[in-house]
């Protein structure tokens, strides 16, 4: 079997969130890092929602802080993007980098406040460096929040940054 082949098979387990065959890919020698057909790695495509799958792609060596080619994102931005609460977890304790922004400016916190995932904005804000950072287009992660009507998470990421 070629190296891309186990790397697709590996990545298309951790897409579906197939952890026995994603253990049975890195078993079989897929490179944790590798890119798919796709130019993806496992963690770029990974079921957010799998965290077992996210963790042992983790502690296979997998880096957290790779870019997506097309949008600049992280999987930390995906995952925030999509309130993936326990992923985010996994990835901070791995150390991922939750500072960095997508092509579009976009912190995880924007994503996250914008989506209105009020545990995952409240995970996020203490460990982002700047949180009243605006965006490509110039937005704040509260003014995404009060602007798709986050009312719960506007209100939070007010009242945190009133007192920091």
């Amino acid at each position: 079997m070629t190296d891309q082949r186990l790397t697709d098979e590996l990545c298309d387990a951790c897409a579906a969130g197939n952890l026995p065959k994603v253990l049975s890919s890195l078993q079989s020698g897929a490179e944790v890092n590798g890119l798919n057909t796709f130019k993806k790695t496992a963690l770029q495509v990974v079921k957010l929602s799998s965290t077992a799958v996210v963790e042992t792609l983790i502690d296979g060596g997998a880096s957290p802080d790779v870019r997506d080619p097309d949008s600049g994102r992280t999987v930390t931005h995906d995952a925030a993007r999509e309130g993936s609460l326990d992923t985010v977890r996994v990835l901070m304790r791995a150390r991922a980098n939750v500072n960095l922004v997508d092509d579009q400016g976009n912190l995880p916190l924007h994503l996250a406040s914008r989506g209105g995932h009020l545990q995952v904005v409240q995970l996020l804000i203490p460990r982002t460096a700047y949180p009243r950072a605006t965006n490509g287009l110039g937005y704040t992660a509260a003014q995404l929040a009060h602007f798709h009507r986050r009312l719960d998470t506007a209100k939070y990421i007010d009242k945190y940054l009133s007192a920091n």
